[in-house]
């Protein structure tokens, strides 16, 4: 038929065709089929569409859209076959048909095989088994090898509706009548229900008799006022609908006033009546809307807010009374309540809802225990003075007092009450300036009815000392609890406090206590100790009002790891050995007690060593170390959990320790000090080795045997006849020439002829005395050497520094040796002997000023050592000689032993002059 019907779209067919086709179609109905299996409904919705779509094609073709899918965003019902059509539109048949049409689930291709060509444009598919919730089924063409989108539609598939059931209505009268039911398995398709009332006729449901309907898309519905008619004859019924079916329930009986509810009571009042304890009344306004000539039942909930503990009491009212009221009786004294109500219609099945919360208390009594009271002494301040530090705990009575209004802080010192001071306070701690003294505390709680009984504690005075009567307290920890237990010498003291407080603690209001009666141990919740934190645990025994010393221990109810581990501080490193110190850890770092500390340390290329110390050393000296080795060295503090290691650090040993350098340094320190002390007496005894290693040399200059030229007159003209031709002489021509004397046997005579000649002498003045030391020594020396000296010739020079000079000392004239007269000798002789004594002394006067006067008398050829050996050894006989007799000297020869010869010396100071 559908074919048919397309192909009518597509091509002319007489209207009388296309009925016919119609009949024939409507010929199967019957048999519930159609060309695609529907049911009768479906055929129906599928002529409409054939009908609509014959009409399009007649009207005009602009106005045809290109493409179309038939039926649009169809619903069918879950797992039926499902079929659709694409229809190509003019714009696209001159260039594609139907063949080319491909078609899409979602996202996958379907199968050819489903596929079914109508004519050149239109094509269908079948979609057998469609399980999806929602898809979306797509229409492409295939063109020039590219896929486009033509036209796509949303299928939905579901279920038909169930009959609804469980029916039940809520009726606020004068108000509202609102109606619920279950609709049974979800459709997932879009369904509308209505909800009946009808009216009953003699037990029966009349149909034609419906009182109203409303309508509705969930499970509930209602009727608003006026529309709310109060009968006890109404039934209601439920309809439920969508596209694949509906559903129809049985009309229910329900009697308005069996599901009449109430809107929830008013409270007026809850108060307390003055002098009446443990009593409250509660007042409350009805409801205006109900169910006239009905009975009412009010239920009130009370809550003790203190215990948490809740109480229920019913009170029946009429319909007619508009309040109600009631006792509330066995309360608790000073204590505040909440209060709520709820009433209900004595036929109806349905309370109101609770009213609003109202809270009251009790009347009020004075407190009847004492506060539980604790202090923190300070230490004295330079004045006498301290601090103490009051502290106490809430009232904890059951049941409580009621509401604390303050308290009051009594003090005076023990031994004048009259000194008494009052202080009020509205929290649970006070600080107070004491002095010295004993002081007697004592704190109160009050409220409005009255004081709470005095708690009362002895402040000792300063210098008061109390025995030790703990002698042990030990601490242990369990899953859930804390254990402290110790023991007493004095078994009568039967009250303690047992205090505690985090040891980095210093607010002095920051400690808990607890008392202990007739016991030597206490147990409390871990929940009173944080965990990895260091306690302070102290147990004071009571006897009367006095406190006695405590015994104090510190604890950790639960450890782990330190935080951090200490830094190693190497210092300075010997050859074999290195002193490691750290410092402790912070007690906030440490998070238990530390137990030992383990000193790593490892060469550089090596094997790693340790050392482990005890808890309390701080320092520790590693040994047997490498010599000018490179060490890493870091510290492991550890604890009951673990162990956690500082930073590491490096250190090298030295080469050399101090033994080793004042080793090496001693022998070289002794060798310098045994030079320095041989340089200091070479210093202070330089002339006293200088004579017994070094003798001075004669110093011919100082004789007085000869006169040399640079102490001659500058304008004689002989010598300056000898100089110019001594500057004439080739250097290297130079040599020393020794003076020719007589032979030894002729030695004494001249030296006899001499003494004579010397006495002559000495009568010559000496010249330039004023001048200078050396020059007196000079004038004599000439003078002397004048008397004495024939006439011979000097040649000076040194062999040795020909290099160094170019000039030589030259005599003034070479004059031939001639013999001394005798006489001559003789005379001077005598002069001689009478100045001699005269002479000694200017020659000792001489030898202060000259290093170079100096005589040696090792060395015959010296002037003044001849002179002696004249003066001292020269025979009598010879003394009287005449002076004419000379001795002749033998000429200069060279290289001749036995030669007189002029020292270097002599040249030294011939040119220093």
């Amino acid at each position: 038929m559908f074919s048919l019907a397309f192909a009518v779209l597509q091509g002319p067919l007489s209207l009388s065709a296309f009925f016919l086709f119609s009949l024939s179609g409507i010929g199967c109905l019957d048999q519930r089929l159609f060309c695609c299996g529907v049911t009768e409904k479906e055929m129906f919705i599928c002529l409409v569409w054939v009908f609509v779509l014959l009409c399009s094609s007649i009207a005009d073709e602009n106005s045809i859209r290109d493409v179309e899918i038939f039926p649009p965003s169809p619903e069918i019902e879950r797992g039926s076959t499902l079929k659709l059509f694409c229809v190509l539109g003019k714009r696209y048949t001159p260039h594609r048909n139907a063949s080319q049409i491909i078609w899409k689930l979602n996202h996958e291709l379907i199968a050819q095989e489903n596929y079914n060509i109508v004519n050149e444009t239109v094509s269908s598919v079948t979609i057998h088994n469609f399980t999806y919730s929602k898809a979306h089924v797509k229409c492409f063409t295939k063109y020039l090898g590219n896929e486009q989108l033509l036209v796509h539609t949303e299928v939905k598939s579901g279920f038909p509706p169930d009959v609804p059931r469980n029916i039940s209505c809520i009726y606020y009268f004068d108000v509202e009548l609102t109606c619920t039911w279950s609709s049974g398995r979800e459709t997932n398709l879009k369904t509308n229900y209505t909800l009946y009332r009808k009216m009953m006729t003699e037990g029966r449901v009349t149909l034609l008799n419906t009182m109203g309907s409303c309508q509705s898309k969930t499970e509930s519905c209602s009727f608003y006022y006026p529309d709310t008619p109060y009968s006890s004859s109404f039934c209601f019924q439920v309809k439920a609908e969508n596209v694949l079916g509906e559903a129809l329930s049985d009309c229910v009986p329900i009697p308005l006033e069996k599901i009449e509810k109430f809107q929830p009571p008013e409270i007026l009042s809850v108060k307390k009546i003055t002098g009446i304890k443990q009593l409250l009344t509660l007042t409350w306004k009805m409801p205006e809307k109900i169910i006239p000539a009905q009975d009412v039942t009010c239920q009130v909930h009370y809550k003790n807010l203190y215990s948490n503990s809740s109480e229920f009491i019913t009170v029946s009212l009429n319909s007619a009374e508009k309040t109600g009221s009631c006792h509330l009786t066995g309360l608790w004294d000073s204590t505040e309540y909440s209060v709520a109500i709820r009433c209900i219609s004595d036929v109806s099945i349905f309370w109101s809802e609770w009213s609003r919360v109202k809270t009251a208390s009790t009347e009020e009594k004075a407190p009847l225990e004492k506060v539980d009271l604790w202090r923190v002494i300070e230490s004295s301040h330079s004045d006498g003075s301290r601090s103490v530090h009051l502290m106490w705990k809430p009232l904890n009575s059951f049941p409580p007092p009621g509401r604390i209004l303050g308290y009051k802080i009594q003090y005076f010192p023990e031994n004048n009450i009259a000194l008494k001071i009052t202080n009020n306070s509205t929290d649970n701690k006070i600080s107070l300036l004491l002095n010295e003294e004993v002081y007697i505390i004592s704190v109160t709680a009050y409220n409005s009815a009255g004081n709470s009984p005095e708690a009362i504690l002895r402040i000792p005075s300063t210098d008061e000392k109390t025995s030790q009567i703990i002698e042990a307290v030990r601490t242990s920890t369990t899953n859930e609890e804390v254990v402290v237990e110790w023991k007493t010498s004095k078994p009568e003291v039967t009250e303690y406090v047992v205090e505690w407080y985090p040891e980095l603690e210093t607010d002095p209001f920051g400690r808990s206590w607890q008392y202990i009666s007739n016991s030597t141990s206490w147990k409390t919740s871990k929940k009173n100790f944080k965990p990895f934190i260091c306690y302070n645990i102290s147990v004071y025994p009571l006897y009367g009002n006095i406190v006695a010393a405590p015994y104090s221990i510190q604890t950790y109810v639960q450890e782990k790891k330190p935080s951090e581990g200490p830094v190693a501080d190497t210092g300075i490193p010997g050859k074999n050995e290195v002193t490691i110190k750290w410092k402790e850890i912070s007690k906030d770092k440490r998070n238990g007690f530390i137990s030992n500390y383990t000193i790593f340390y490892k060469p550089e290329d090596g094997k790693e060593l340790n050392e482990t110390v005890n808890s309390d050393v701080l320092q520790y000296r590693l040994k047997s170390l490498q010599a000018n080795t490179q060490y890493t060295v870091y510290i492991m503090a550890s604890n009951e959990a673990g162990g956690t290691s500082g930073e590491p650090k490096t250190f090298k040993t030295l080469k050399f320790n101090k033994e080793d350098i004042i080793f090496i340094a001693l022998p070289i320190g002794l060798s310098m000090f045994f030079l320095l002390g041989l340089w200091i007496i070479c210093i202070l005894k330089k002339q006293a080795f200088k004579k017994v290693c070094w003798p001075d040399i004669p110093n011919p200059a100082g004789s007085i045997a000869v006169e040399w030229p640079l102490h001659v007159s500058v304008n004689n003209s002989f010598w300056k006849g000898v100089t110019s031709e001594a500057k004439a002489m080739d250097f290297e021509d130079l040599s020393v020439l020794e003076q020719s004397f007589p032979e030894e046997n002729h030695e004494k005579s001249l030296l006899m002829n001499c003494e004579n000649c010397v006495s002559k002498c000495t009568d010559i003045n000496t010249k330039g005395v004023i001048i200078g030391d050396k020059k007196i020594l000079y004038e004599e020396e000439n003078e002397v050497a004048k008397c004495f000296s024939p006439p011979m010739s000097y040649i000076i020079t040194d062999q040795d520094i020909r290099s160094q000079m170019h000039l030589a000392l030259i005599p003034s004239k070479a004059i031939q040796p001639r013999e001394m007269l005798e006489d001559d000798v003789c005379e001077s002789q005598q002069t001689s002997i009478k100045n001699e004594e005269n002479y000694n002394e200017e020659v000792l006067k001489l030898e202060d000023f000259s290093e170079n006067a100096v005589f040696n008398p090792y060395l015959k050829n010296s002037v003044k050592t001849r002179e002696f050996l004249i003066s001292e050894n020269l025979p009598e006989h010879r003394k009287n000689e005449p002076n004419s007799q000379s001795a002749v000297s033998p000429p200069l020869q060279n290289n001749v032993a036995g030669q007189s010869y002029v020292t270097l010396d002599v040249f030294r100071l011939a040119t220093a002059r």
